[in-house]
């Protein structure tokens, strides 16, 4: 947890010392005293109510009311999102609006804006309905000018036939048929208006079959999509004529039209009356047109104006609503004139909470200030470690395995240091380095621009760990020079290589090796180490036995915190009879094994450590010979081999009967002052008499724990110290993959003498480089750093079964989601 205020103890090993503080508050000055609580951020409230549901607690009305403005500035938000007007983040309104006149302004304005929404819904929808009454009237009108111009057409045709064929009788023969039988003369009806696209051959098909075909069914398609009435969305449609003969018929097909539905407007056939309803309806969609768009300029202006407040109302509601939820945590007095408060705090924070209380007490007026206690209790208080912006990353890195016990040792100071440079260990290349540094200090100068913005999930976690990746940036640059790698290419950056070759062919694969011309090399490996047949024999000799190096001094470190822990919690029993035999059991096995490294790398020793290991424990009497470093080194293998066996009976059998003893006189010590209590006031409730403490002690199941602890500390002594040796093959398989990459892919590129082969062989370079090396290869050495960390490093000391000290804290707001 970050805190800008905070004043940390010096112990920045341990968690900062807590209380528990009862706070007597009035009720006048209730509201103000939690809100300046809340801009403080350093006091944990206890809920004393918790017995009570939500809805029976004194401010529930409260908390219901910001319920219902929360749910306005919702709808507000979604407005805005549909306008695109983004809320404004310069807002310079009245900071001291209260709560009740906030309502009152939100309650207007959510009627403002409903009435807003509801008249453009029905001009919108006016107007849409006016669009396809328009489009009605031309596309049909359309099919009767073409049909009657046909008919005219064919009837003239009629005429002219009738005329050339005519002779003296026909008017006679005419006149008799007409005579005779006349003409019925039947007048049609017809349906007209849109129906979607898809549904307009089922329509067909329906009506049909409906009438018995006694229908005549006109469609066209309408070229754009236009906006449905009923939806608001834009559709594909037809414009359709039905004609009908009969009222029967009639019904059928508006209850088809119906249920398909379409969309039915009126059309009369007379020409004039067609011309005179379109110049009406286009007159009255100009007008509405103008009513819509002065509508959305209010409504327009009316959003700019709430997104110029909504921070500022949004913050105000968060911190109201979360006071009352704090308010509801505290208990009434019996005179409910004052409420009562318990939590936790710093011991730092009380001057600081003593000052806010005093001048909430002043600015509420209250005749009576609030009461500052600290009270005595056996709970186990929250743990807080007071950090900031650069060390919070590495302190989630411990919490994310389980969060310190109270004044438990804190492996976050550590990992500041230890966890970048195990990554390092395996990531190191100066340019590769280089390249993640650029990235870590790219996300450190955008830090204010993007701590405001909301990124994507691996974005965020990557600048929220922009420090981390600083730090492990910096150690593979240092490493990378140790190797001498820069995208594996060796660089003589500190003086001329010590060595050279034998004979001119000295790269090629018969190379018998190299000789030494100069003084060592300064810094780092030798640059012509690198690809000659003795480097990869003597880089695996180098990183193999560092990792041993770095994992024993770790683990070592592991076990000192341990101790430290005991002494800080006045464990005599675990200092004495887990911390000495801890140590004597890993530094007689592999702490000799280091000390052996050290000596053969001064000596220049040719003697075989892994011969030395293992007859250490198969013959351990028998000469060494050649592969003795130093004199007297086989009565001291004879020792430390003799003080590992002791070390782990040692670890066994004290721990479980000393604890055994300890209960036995916790318990006499207890019956002695029960006895002594009942002497001195015999009217004591008797329930203060019991003691706290007076449960059987199982001592087999004691006995079975510490034999499981003492196996698991023995067989993880061996297995930690092989899974350091991670750092070995992860060194070596960085270095193999960048060296392929820059053999057989940049330099097979630059061969061709082609420009074109060269830039696809520079791309593909570059993009395996940052695709495997800078991203896949920064995860793995990660994750792999990580483990190290939680198992190999944390398990020697590390029980990570505390709570989290959480604050109330308007400064914590801002990263949770309103409810």
């Amino acid at each position: 947890m970050g805190n800008e205020g905070c004043f940390p103890t010096m112990d920045l090993l341990r968690s900062e010392p807590m209380q528990l503080a009862q706070l007597i508050i009035p009720i006048e000055s209730a509201h103000r005293s939690i809100s300046y609580l809340g801009d403080l951020g350093l006091f944990q409230f206890k809920d004393l109510n918790a017995d009570k549901s939500p809805f029976q607690r004194t401010y529930a009305a409260q908390i219901k009311r910001c319920g219902e403005m929360a749910r306005t500035l919702r709808l507000f938000k979604e407005q805005m999102t549909k306008a695109g007007v983004s809320p404004s983040t310069l807002s310079t309104g009245d900071s001291n609006i209260d709560l009740e006149s906030l309502e009152v302004k939100l309650r207007e304005l959510e009627a403002e804006l409903l009435e807003i929404n509801a008249n453009n819904e029905k001009l919108q929808h006016s107007y849409n309905e006016l669009l396809e009454y328009k489009l009605v009237l031309e596309k049909v009108g359309e099919f009767f000018s073409s049909a009657q111009k046909t008919a005219v057409a064919h009837q003239r045709e009629l005429q002219n036939q009738t005329t050339a064929e005519g002779s003296i009788d026909s008017p006679l023969l005419l006149e008799q048929e007409t005579t005779t039988y006349p003409l019925k003369q039947v007048k049609l009806g017809f349906i007209s208006g849109l129906v979607h696209r898809e549904k307009s051959i089922p329509l067909e098909r329906v009506l049909f079959r409906a009438t018995r075909g006694n229908v005549f069914l006109k469609q066209t398609a309408v070229e754009h999509p236009v906006l449905d009435p009923l939806s608001g969305e834009k559709v594909d449609k037809n414009v359709f004529v039905v004609f009908y003969s009969g009222e029967r018929v009639s019904s059928k097909i508006l209850k088809i039209c119906d249920a398909f539905g379409a969309n039915r407007y009126p059309f009369s056939d007379d020409l004039s009356k067609q011309f005179h309803i379109i110049t009406e309806v286009s007159g009255r969609l100009s007008e509405l047109k103008t009513t819509i768009d002065v509508g959305l300029l209010h409504w327009s202006t009316l959003l700019q104006t709430i997104g110029y407040h909504y921070e500022q109302w949004s913050v105000l509601l968060k911190k109201e609503k979360s006071i009352y939820h704090t308010l509801n945590m505290l208990s009434i007095n019996v005179t409910k004139k004052c409420l009562l408060a318990e939590g936790w705090c710093p011991v730092f924070a009380t001057s600081e909470i003593h000052k806010v209380l005093q001048r909430a007490t002043l600015d509420s007026s209250s005749q009576a200030g609030a009461i500052f206690q600290v009270l005595q209790t056996k709970d186990s208080p929250p743990t807080y470690f007071c950090t900031n912006k650069f060390t919070s990353p590495f302190q989630e890195i411990v919490d994310a395995y389980g969060i310190a016990k109270y004044r438990e040792a804190n492996p976050g100071v550590y990992t500041i240091i230890t966890f970048p440079f195990l990554f390092a260990v395996m990531f190191g290349d100066w340019g590769h380095g280089i390249c993640l540094l650029l990235a870590a200090l790219y996300f450190i100068i955008k830090e204010r621009k993007f701590s405001s913005q909301k990124l994507g999930d691996i974005l965020e976690m990557a600048f929220g760990g922009r420090y981390v990746i600083l730090m492990m940036a910096l150690f593979s640059i240092y490493t990378g020079l140790i190797y001498n790698e820069f995208f594996s290419i060796p660089f003589e950056l500190f003086g001329p290589s010590a060595y050279r070759c034998r004979d001119p062919s000295c790269r090629d694969a018969t190379t018998i090796g190299l000789i030494k011309v100069h003084d060592t090399y300064s810094f780092g490996l030798d640059p012509k180490w690198h690809g000659s047949r003795s480097e990869l024999p003597f880089l695996n000799s180098l990183k193999m036995k560092m990792s041993i190096l770095l994992g024993v001094s770790q683990m070592n470190l592991g076990i000192i915190l341990s101790y430290y822990n005991a002494k800080y919690f006045e464990n005599n029993i675990n200092i004495r009879h887990q911390f000495v035999p801890q140590m004597i059991f890993l530094n007689s096995l592999f702490g000799y094994l280091s000390l052996l490294i050290i000596v053969k790398w001064c000596t220049g020793s040719k003697a075989d450590l892994y011969h030395v290991i293992i007859y250490m424990f198969l013959s351990p009497t028998d000469d060494l010979g050649e592969n003795q470093l130093f004199v007297g080194q086989k009565f001291l293998q004879l020792l430390l081999l003799l003080s590992a066996l002791v070390a782990v009976p040692w670890m066994l059998l004290p721990k479980p009967f000393l604890l055994k003893k300890q209960h036995q006189e916790r318990h006499q010590g207890q019956s002695y002052s029960l006895l002594y209590s009942a002497e001195e006031d015999p009217h004591e409730p008797e329930s203060q008499s019991i003691p706290l403490d007076h449960e059987d002690f199982e001592f087999s199941e004691v006995f079975v724990h510490q034999l499981i602890h003492t196996i698991e500390f023995v067989l993880g002594a061996v297995s930690n110290t092989a899974s350091y040796l991670r750092l070995w093959a992860l060194s070596l398989a960085h270095s193999e993959l960048s060296s392929v990459f820059y053999d057989k892919v940049l330099l097979l590129a630059w061969g061709f003498n082609n420009t074109i082969v060269l830039i696809i062989g520079i791309i593909v370079f570059i993009c395996a480089t940052v695709g495997v090396l800078l991203l896949m290869e920064t995860l793995s050495a990660f994750l792999h750093a990580l483990r190290l960390h939680w198992v190999e490093f944390q398990n020697k000391f590390y029980e990570g079964d505390g709570y989290k000290f959480d604050p109330f804290s308007f400064a914590l707001l801002a990263d949770e989601d309103e409810q």
